[in-house]
């Protein structure tokens, strides 16, 4: 059962949310998030040290969530190759989460150009996944079911496909089935990738 600290936490979380969408980040004050949540300052102050570390628990949150999603995707995988096609399944819940927070992420890359802080959180996971992806070219290369190819520049490319799916997919959702999209796209890239049979 929910705390009462918990359900709090939870609700500046979602003003915040709710808050910087709609005013952005430097417009929504500390008073304007405790105002939405129908919490005191004591209360929000007492969970969060500034504004900033509620705007950068939303990302970790949501990136939490990925990752979660991805190793999912690895339980019972024969293969790497598998892997990647297994990720497509988290793309609904993706865009469903992102599309919710898309105007809270255009702030966050906005403020991550004037912040220092805000900028490290953001290039932190980015590298990460590109480094894991990197990973499971190499895992691949070595199963022999992709050719060797350099995994870094592979797993760039990889990074460009989502997030470029993800932007198209938040700016034109009524467009189609993104979710049919990135899996097609994502097997055109693993057929580039395929080891070639002798």
């Amino acid at each position: 059962m929910q705390t009462r600290s918990e359900e709090t936490r939870a609700n500046i979380l979602q003003a915040a949310l709710t808050l910087f969408a709609r005013l952005g980040y430097e417009a929504a004050s500390v008073e304007d998030i405790c105002a939405e949540a129908g919490v005191s300052k004591g209360a929000f102050y007492h969970h969060f040290p500034t504004k900033q570390a509620v705007f950068l628990q939303l990302l970790h949150d949501w990136l939490d969530g990925l990752d979660a999603q991805f190793a999912q995707a690895r339980q019972g995988a024969e293969n790497a190759a598998q892997i990647f096609m297994r990720m497509t399944a988290a793309v609904p819940g993706i865009f469903r989460d992102a599309d919710q927070r898309l105007p809270m992420f255009l702030e966050f890359w906005a403020q991550a150009s004037r912040d220092e802080a805000v900028w490290q959180t953001t290039i932190a996971p980015y590298r990460r996944y590109r480094d894991y992806f990197a990973s499971l070219i190499e895992q691949g290369v070595a199963e022999g079911v992709f050719r060797p190819v350099e995994p870094q520049a592979a797993a760039r490319l990889i990074v460009a496909l989502a997030v470029g799916m993800l932007l198209q997919g938040l700016l034109d959702p009524q467009e189609d089935d993104w979710q049919a999209i990135t899996t097609e796209s994502l097997k055109i890239m693993m057929n580039g990738l395929a080891a070639q049979k002798e």
